[in-house]
């Protein structure tokens, strides 16, 4: 089966298109990636699947906003990015993307509830929903809680001081509030074992489809793949070249 394309499946529109996206990286070594077409319907749960240094930073980059190709189409939830300003498309992103990163990203000294509230800060939208049934901290305390967070003591304690694996949680719980329509998950499962990392996808496969989510998420790991609606490969999705792949992606 073609991965890029997503297959017909009644009433799920699609939510995600690119088409005829070209973008290179500058300097003497660039790393230039093609897709000609590629699009995703609601609410699926798609592994993306690459080598390290084949371009999927990139390509999540394109997706969220955060990188403008030179040429081509990217459109997301009927909005086409590739005619919006780099603010825009940061607003853009705040609002629509929960994003959890391979390294977490979180504000050392900020407290728990702090990095699952702060996409609120950006996003009205998020925060209208957030708040659509009481606080946003006791919607933060929720997700928490259904993540594997539950003791009360842990919400205030900065997230230098707690294990990797409670990083993640957080990092899970701040992608997830305010229920964004699209969930982009970077290689969150490869600092944990394999019982670890089964009993977070169950947790955040339970909250994605609750919010009816549209779940992309890049691994290296194939064993994942009996998990996700549809496993993608990028070479299926994107034409890459580069001197120096690895350097650039």
């Amino acid at each position: 089966m073609y991965g890029g394309t997503a297959e017909p499946n009644g009433a799920a529109p699609d939510i995600i298109s690119f088409g005829d996206v070209h973008f290179t990286w500058p300097g003497k070594n660039a790393f230039a990636l093609a897709i000609e077409r590629f699009a995703l319907p609601a609410r699926e749960r798609v592994l993306l699947i690459g080598p390290s240094g084949s371009g999927k930073s990139t390509f999540l980059s394109l997706l969220c906003g955060i990188l403008a190709p030179q040429a081509g189409r990217i459109e997301i939830l009927g909005r086409e990015l590739t005619r919006l300003g780099a603010a825009a498309r940061d607003a853009f992103r705040a609002e629509h993307f929960g994003i959890i990163f391979q390294m977490f990203n979180l504000l050392p000294y900020g407290s728990v509830i702090d990095n699952v509230l702060l996409p609120l800060s950006f996003a009205p939208g998020r925060r209208k929903r957030a708040t659509a049934t009481g606080s946003a901290a006791e919607e933060a305390q929720r997700l928490l809680a259904r993540l594997g967070l539950e003791e009360a003591h842990l919400h205030d304690r900065s997230a230098a001081n707690l294990s990797v694996g409670q990083q993640q949680r957080v990092a899970a719980a701040r992608a997830l509030i305010g229920a964004p329509e699209i969930i982009v998950a970077d290689e969150p499962t490869s600092a944990l074992d394999r019982d670890r990392q089964d009993a977070f996808l169950d947790l955040l496969f339970a909250e994605v489809s609750a919010a009816g989510a549209t779940l992309i998420m890049v691994s290296h790991d194939r064993s994942l793949a009996p998990r996700f609606d549809r496993v993608l490969r990028l070479a299926e999705i994107a034409k890459t070249t580069a001197a120096h792949l690895g350097a650039a992606a």
